[in-house]
């Protein structure tokens, strides 16, 4: 009898602790969890733990373009500073085929200087014998001869210049006296004529036919009593030529076709 007893109280309490197990599993997690502080703390120093083993290795990588941009703002495939500002790539420079005149520095040098004016094909030494009479205030100065070249230089250096002007507001190679072979219409047929031409070369105070000031490069045609003036100078240059007071031939060539030249003297006034 003892033993049935026994048996039945061993019954009994292991379906009570069974009944209790299946309580416990159906309680909240809240009130299961009964431990202490201490584990609780443990618990929470793991978890950060396991937090800071997912975050990704390359933390100190800027994500500046995530942040404050949209989607619209960014270009994607390219990178960016750590500013957040582009770099510039600098632009490649493109051949330059232009002139740099070296070449006609070259071949334009007199006396180790450079000269800045040419002549032009055009270019023709006169027949007439054109003159220059200098005169400062009432005072004339010697007469210049100016028939036995093509052109002449004028200017402050006197290494270079054909015609050397003294004056300090002058340039070293203030402007250009230049004969041209030219095309004029007379009675009905093309004249040739080899006219004289002054020509400003970017002086810094320029160059002045009758009291007007000049155009730097551009030819001027100088006609006869012509008063040309160089810079502050008061120095008056006249333009005569040997025949001035009978008003002799002029330096022309008739011709029908202007692409024949002829021996024949017109007047070309």
């Amino acid at each position: 009898m003892s033993s049935r007893r026994d048996d039945k109280r061993h019954k009994h309490t292991s379906k009570r602790h069974e009944d209790e197990d299946n309580y416990d599993r159906r309680k909240p997690h809240k009130y299961q969890d009964n431990r202490s502080t201490e584990r609780q703390q443990r618990r929470r120093d793991s978890d950060s733990d396991n937090d800071r083993r997912k975050k990704p290795r390359n933390d100190h990588r800027d994500n500046s373009r995530h942040q404050n941009k949209s989607d619209a703002d960014h270009k994607w495939g390219t990178k960016e500073s750590s500013s957040g500002q582009k770099k510039q790539t600098s632009k490649k420079e493109e051949p330059n085929f232009e002139t740099t005149g070296k070449l006609a520095e070259d071949t334009n040098t007199f006396n180790g200087i450079v000269i800045k004016y040419s002549e032009p094909a055009e270019a023709r030494k006169p027949k007439r014998r054109w003159r220059l009479y200098p005169f400062k205030g009432e005072k004339q100065l010697p007469v210049l001869h100016i028939h036995r070249q093509s052109g002449y230089l004028l200017g402050r250096d006197r290494k270079v210049a054909d015609i050397p002007i003294d004056h300090p507001s002058c340039s070293k190679q203030h402007a250009a006296l230049q004969y041209r072979l030219v095309s004029v219409k007379k009675d009905g047929r093309h004249v040739r004529c080899i006219r004289p031409y002054i020509i400003d070369l970017e002086s810094a105070n320029g160059t002045y036919v009758n009291n007007q000031r000049i155009d730097s490069k551009k030819y001027v045609e100088l006609m006869e009593k012509d008063v040309v003036k160089f810079g502050f100078s008061s120095r008056e240059y006249v333009l005569l030529h040997e025949h001035s007071t009978d008003s002799g031939e002029d330096d022309s060539l008739a011709e029908d076709n202007p692409n024949e030249e002829s021996n024949d003297v017109e007047n070309c006034t």
